[in-house]
């Protein structure tokens, strides 16, 4: 049996400010409402998630008193009917209306003046109440989060913080392998699908309007894959060449792992590893759908198993986990899970994975060391204090045209209706 739409949107939310996944929290209730109002229920949460800071300081003019825990869905509804009025074209009345019957959904009846009684004083006095939210709210991030912006991209952060609310584009990238760029672009104008080409990746098509992957023409044959372009600079970073011996540490869910086998057919050999088996499966699928092969190990580059042997890779991916502060806009729920005191956290972990995988790279060989953080202690600081730790560590600086200059690396931020927020810094070790 089928559940009303918001109210699954609004136990998603809850879930969400509780600590959960959107992906997690979102997978759960997607089986309970009907197929045809899988969009909406989608909408609803990235939508209401995306601007919930702005939302949660509105509502807190709008109640006398905060909901108790056990009340966190009623509280997620009223942000979820905020949205609704602040943010999309559903009339104010149908919003209203069915964020009240809601209540009935949820079972809490008691709520349901309460709900009614929220939004329409909101609709009474909106210009004052959005009046009285200081910068960050009104910017929709966390005040930890917005100062962070600020202070380490003074010049940008505007941009930044425009990009972070919007919803991203959909980015293809093309096997050129099997067709070039410009042959994609006119078979997706045959099929009545508007795009246009990347300007940092020769292989990246930016979609006018997102469209599901089975009318993508060849997807399912490898033909072309879903990325984003600041995604695709790594394997074009990495370069690998004919005869190497390639280590793709963190590789879920695979989007590199495939690029760098499109790129480069004379591999010897390429190992995909990651820490959960189940995100490995997802490497596995991408791989079989492209038609190609990898080496797949679950392991910990932290401590890589010893059947991964000293000095045996001549290139190295180390994709790191991190804040995920330049890929906001694709998970907003980062501005419901992190804390200021994450990155640090991050700091430590990204040191100890380059320390753990540094021993299997050969000597004269390139380690490309990536992120999607925009923040400093996740990126330079990271490779300064390896640096300092590793003699036969050299950085080497990256001769593009894009990209912010940092003390190591380069940083490219999220951009309105472009690429994602990335890091990128380039190693080579020493020796004959």
């Amino acid at each position: 049996m089928s559940v009303d739409t918001r109210a699954a949107a609004a136990l998603v939310i809850a879930d969400v400010c509780s600590g959960q996944s959107l992906d997690r929290a979102l997978a759960r209730q997607e089986n309970r409402v009907k197929t045809r109002d899988l969009g909406l229920l989608r909408q609803l949460c990235y939508g209401t998630l995306r601007h919930e800071p702005r939302l949660t300081a509105i509502l807190e003019q709008l109640i006398e008193k905060p909901l108790k825990d056990k009340d966190r869905d009623i509280q997620a509804l009223l942000l979820c009917g905020l949205y609704q009025l602040d943010f999309t074209r559903v009339p104010d009345h149908a919003a209203v209306a069915a964020t009240v019957e809601a209540t009935r959904a949820l079972k809490k009846h008691w709520a349901k003046n309460l709900s009614n009684a929220v939004l329409r004083r909101f609709l009474r006095e909106r210009e004052p109440l959005l009046q009285a939210l200081d910068e960050a709210a009104r910017s929709c991030h966390p005040r930890w989060l917005y100062d962070k912006i600020q202070t380490q991209w003074p010049a940008a952060a505007d941009n930044i913080l425009l990009a972070n609310n919007e919803h991203p584009p959909m980015t293809l990238r093309v096997n050129t392998a099997r067709v070039s760029r410009e042959q994609y672009l006119k078979t997706l104008t045959k099929q009545g699908i508007g795009g246009s080409a990347g300007l940092l990746s020769p292989h990246a098509i930016y979609l006018s309007q997102a469209v599901d992957v089975s009318q993508l023409p060849g997807f399912k044959d490898g033909m072309v894959s879903v990325q984003d372009e600041a995604a695709q600079l790594a394997a074009i970073l990495l370069s690998p060449e004919p005869g190497d011996h390639v280590l793709d540490v963190c590789a879920a869910p695979g989007g590199k792992t495939c690029h760098m086998l499109e790129l480069q057919e004379g591999l010897a050999e390429l190992v995909a590893m990651d820490v959960e088996q189940k995100r490995l499966d997802k490497v596995s699928e991408n791989l079989a759908r492209l038609g190609l092969a990898a080496s797949l190990v679950c392991a910990d580059g932290t401590a890589p198993p010893q059947r991964l042997s000293v000095a045996s890779f001549d290139r190295i991916l180390v994709d790191a986990p991190c804040s995920a502060s330049g890929v906001i806009r694709r998970h907003p729920d980062v501005k419901q899970l992190r804390k200021t005191t994450d990155i640090a956290t991050f700091n430590e972990l990204q040191t100890r994975l380059l320390l753990g995988v540094w021993p299997l790279l050969k000597p004269r060989g390139t380690l490309l060391y990536a992120t999607c953080s925009i923040f400093e202690e996740e990126n330079s600081c990271v490779i300064s204090h390896f640096l300092d730790q590793q003699p036969d560590a050299v950085h080497r600086a990256l001769d593009t045209s894009w990209g912010e200059v940092s003390s190591y690396g380069k940083q490219l931020l999220p951009s309105s209706g472009g690429s994602d927020g990335l890091f990128y810094a380039l190693l080579q070790k020493t020796g004959s």
